[in-house]
């Protein structure tokens, strides 16, 4: 190829030709097949970041934008991260996107996030990005009261403001602001990296993108519960950019994250199916926390390894299928950048085993059984269980409220979450005991007819047409699930109620929307009988109705996540009942040098924990076999006979 500059000579001139020179002549890099290089001299880190062997097969060729998905306590935060960390390291320009309102991103980076991106210290060409909904929905009504006509009243701009001041209004503003990264034209980093909320939440996010573009397609006229279509109709190109981008293989991933667990897996593969009717069909499965017991004679060991084995071997054909990368069980918690970064390494430094902890201050009388012996002595009351994602919130709540029959209760058991776990881990009927979930679908479509039969009868076809038209819209569904919660809550009044809650990020907007209904009802009723009003929020917020069960891991993020719970549940003067500490090997015992080596960091966690976090600690320890069935719930919480 000959080129040519036309000039006099000049310096500028002089200075172009040095520069194609130098540009032309710098070969480009491949590796595999892929170009890791073209045009300028590589940076020494970013050499060396070529020539060392790939941890994952998924990073040999990563698309533009990973999307980390999975089960909650998988650990997709810490996969996640690590990953757009070995990007940046690699010299590529990432941004890591948490979409998770209880992410635990600034504990783990040491930085405090933002809905701005934030440089990562000691990680160049690294930044994070928080998604925060409350930012993020004040930012949209914003946009939306600026675009409307200059000449509107008061009182209209009033009618918009109210009606934006709704949770789904914070679920939308959320997405635009998902949407706007996957719609970015400027290219301004290599590769996006989304680090998302547990399983349910997720794939409501990924939906939206279809589902909004179908609900504004031709649809220009009346107001939603978003306030005006037209503020909608000027995101619907946003919307159009982002459905697309999820639905290209080349340009998104959807990385699937497990544990070799048979719960969590089960929920991978139905994901992997719900996310193929989205559309989005270029998938991956990583396998985290693999586990190889070093002591044989160690029964927690081996009962560790030979469940995990068991729960791959029988692994659906559905993930079989997908490229695969396996990550082990690693002896530190993954908080900081060298941890972060030895995540993905290949070495398992072991440390010594450490003494056995004295447990006695969470030990004495802090059983599962000594806790529901407490909640029955109300005699009746709402019980929510909440926490972190894969901390056995379900497993809590199943067993308390087998707790509570067995002593001679009737109860309500129900769920909030959108992946519902219940059935499966009940496996059973028990007398006495009515097991149901508030499912979105159902209830949308409930919620759908009460409007219909109460407004339709004095509206002409048209005008059904347009209400129908208006309960298309995707946050009709966050509606209809906050007015089934509300029934679910009230039924405490004259019985048990155990609530099984969606993963902390879900269950608050789920509060938020409950106290926005709250503030409405104080509005409407002031001056007139507002001494006679009881919201759901005035429930939760009385102690002699609500038992708030915190439940965690012992482990630093489940732990800190469960802290910043407790402190948003305080902002609402709600105050838990008791904390749960899961899963605890501690309390289960071993000498398996792995397992013995992670012992440490959980003996900090249940001392950080009794050392004021909770008046009222209970612990369950690691159980050889998973607690699902009635027998195995049953001998979690047996009565004294």
């Amino acid at each position: 190829m000959e080129v040519t500059v036309l000039g006099i000579g000049c310096a500028k001139c002089k200075s172009t030709v040095a520069m194609i020179e130098r540009v032309a002549a710098t070969p480009a890099v491949m590796i595999d097949g892929v170009v890791v290089h073209s045009g300028g001299i590589p940076a020494h880190e970013a050499v060396e970041a070529w020539l060392k062997p790939q941890p994952l097969e998924l990073l040999r060729s990563p698309t533009r934008h990973l999307f980390f998905t999975g089960k909650g306590g998988v650990g997709k935060t810490s996969l996640s991260t690590a990953v757009a960390l070995h990007l940046a390291d690699a010299g590529k320009r990432v941004l890591l996107v948490s979409t998770d309102a209880a992410s635990n991103l600034d504990e783990m980076l040491g930085i405090v996030l933002k809905n701005t991106p934030v440089p990562v210290p000691d990680a160049p060409n690294l930044s994070v990005l928080n998604i925060d909904p409350d930012t993020a929905a004040e930012s949209y009504r914003q946009r939306v009261v600026a675009q409307m006509a200059a000449d509107s009243s008061d009182a209209e701009l009033s009618t918009v403001r109210e009606q934006l001041s709704g949770a789904c209004t914070t679920e939308i503003a959320s997405f635009d602001e998902f949407a706007s990264l996957l719609s970015d034209a400027d290219n301004h980093y290599d590769h996006i990296v989304f680090d998302t909320a547990p399983t349910g939440h997720t794939l409501r996010l990924l939906s939206l993108p279809k589902a909004w573009s179908g609900f504004l397609a031709g649809n220009d006229r009346g107001a939603s519960c978003l306030g005006p279509h037209s503020g909608l109709k000027m995101q619907e190109v946003r919307f159009k950019a982002a459905l697309d981008a999820l639905s290209d293989p080349s340009k998104t991933t959807v990385v699937l994250v497990t544990r070799p667990d048979a719960g969590a897996i089960a929920e991978a593969s139905r994901t992997a199916d719900e996310l193929n009717a989205l559309g989005l069909h270029n998938q991956r499965l990583v396998v985290n926390g693999v586990f190889h017991a070093s002591d044989r004679s160690d029964a927690i060991a081996g009962a560790i390894e030979t469940l995990g084995k068991q729960a791959l071997a029988a692994m659906p054909g559905n993930l079989l299928v997908l490229p695969q990368d396996q990550v082990p069980l690693r002896a530190f918690d993954t908080v900081g950048l060298a941890a972060l970064r030895a995540l993905l390494g290949t070495a398992q430094a072991v440390a010594a085993t450490p003494p056995v902890a004295d447990l006695q201050t969470l030990r004495q009388g802090a059983g599962l059984d000594e806790l529901a012996d407490a909640l029955a002595q109300a005699g009746k009351g709402l019980i929510m269980v909440m926490g972190k994602g894969g901390v056995g919130k379900t497993t809590i709540a199943a067993a308390l409220a087998i707790g509570l029959v067995q002593r001679g209760k009737s109860v309500h058991l129900s769920t909030t979450d959108p992946a519902a776990h219940l059935a499966v881990t009940l496996d059973g009927a028990v007398e006495g005991l009515r097991v149901d979930r508030i499912d979105p679908i159902v209830e949308t479509q409930r919620y759908v007819d009460k409007i219909m039969a109460s407004k339709g009868p004095h509206l002409d076809a048209q005008e059904k047409a347009l209400m129908l038209e208006d309960l298309r819209s995707p946050c009709t569904e966050e509606v209809a699930v906050f007015h089934a919660f509300s029934k679910v809550v009230s039924e405490a009044r004259s019985a048990f109620v155990v609530l099984d809650t969606a993963p902390t990020g879900h269950s608050l907007l789920l509060m938020d929307a409950t106290g926005a209904y709250h503030r409405q009802m104080v509005r409407e009723f002031e001056g007139h009988s507002a001494g006679r009003m009881v919201t759901p929020l005035m429930r939760l917020q009385d102690p002699a109705y609500t038992r708030i069960i915190v439940v965690t891991l012992p482990e630093t993020t489940p732990v800190s996540q469960a802290q910043a719970l407790q402190e948003d549940l305080r902002r609402a003067q709600i105050e838990p009942f008791a904390w749960v500490v899961n899963k605890s090997v501690l309390a289960a015992g071993t000498h398996d040098p792995l397992l013995g080596a992670r012992l440490t960091g959980e003996r900090q966690q249940m001392q950080r924990i009794a050392n004021g976090l909770s008046k009222r600690v209970f612990v369950v320890p690691w159980q050889v076999l998973p607690p699902i069935g009635l027998a195995a719930l049953s001998s979690l919480v047996k009565a004294p006979a």
